[in-house]
């Protein structure tokens, strides 16, 4: 028997674009909108581990696409859209998940990091939707949906370039929100807190703290552990679905009750 909450997650015949999809929370948002029946183009700047999840994806009976693409890139995002509409048609979700980490003070983050980091992050979620959004206002509907942080609603240690690209993206959120709202287009973000995904690995080590270390700080929240990948990409589809269809504007926080107080 069909459920309600089956209905509403159903996205069949609708097409997701993911940036950063080769790894982490791109990768297990991939894979689980596929599985309730999206169409899956991903980007990347990985191949390899790109073409990975597509075939990972197909196999199990679901349809994926890898584009290798550099989201700070606009003749790359151009070009992500214009092969995604060609192939498929149609872009219903868009999903800005690329992003980079430097643990750096604003004295200890250089100039290239800084870039890195912002470009990534945010103007790579400006390009993308740059691109994506005349498709879905022709039509009338859409739904964009940013990776931000925790760290983008409350500031953290050593994180000035991460903190600014994540909190940018808060706030250009409930901009699009405002603009394209009137269109049928639902703008939203999500605010993960520590996860699972080869980024923490990586930032214990630029912070000299063994895996361990890292993981009892990281777990000092209400729940009392950092989230799954898997975790964060079931948000990414209630915002994706009609389930949320009354919801645009919003940061949603998914950390565990890291940052309630």
């Amino acid at each position: 028997m069909t459920t309600t909450s089956q209905r509403v997650e159903d996205l069949t015949g609708k097409t997701a674009l993911i940036t950063g999809g080769s790894a982490g929370i791109g990768r297990a948002s991939a894979i689980l909108l596929a599985r309730h029946g999206a169409q899956v183009a991903i980007t990347g700047r990985n191949e390899e581990r790109g073409r990975k999840v597509a075939r990972e994806i197909e196999e199990a009976g679901g349809e994926a696409h890898f584009m290798v693409s550099d989201v700070r890139f606009a003749d790359q995002c151009q070009r992500a859209v214009g092969e995604t509409l060609e192939r498929y048609g149609r872009i219903d979700i868009l999903f800005n998940n690329a992003g980079v980490y430097y643990p750096n003070t604003v004295p200890d983050c250089s100039e290239s990091e800084w870039d890195l980091t912002i470009d990534t992050s945010l103007k790579g979620a400006f390009l993308m939707s740059k691109y994506s959004l005349p498709s879905m206002i022709e039509r009338g509907s859409g739904v964009i949906i940013h990776c931000s942080s925790g760290w983008g609603i409350q500031g953290g240690e050593r994180a000035a370039a991460y903190c600014a690209a994540k909190g940018g993206l808060v706030v250009m959120t409930k901009a699009m929100a405002i603009d394209h709202g009137p269109r049928g287009i639902r703008v939203n973000c999500i605010c993960p807190g520590d996860t699972d995904t080869p980024m923490l690995p990586d930032d214990a080590k630029q912070r000299g703290l063994s895996w361990e270390s890292y993981l009892e700080g990281a777990s000092d929240r209400p729940m009392g552990r950092i989230g799954s990948a898997e975790e964060i990409a079931r948000a990414v589809l209630f915002l994706s679905t009609d389930a949320s269809s009354f919801v645009t504007g919003t940061a949603l926080v998914v950390d565990g009750g890291g940052i309630a107080g």
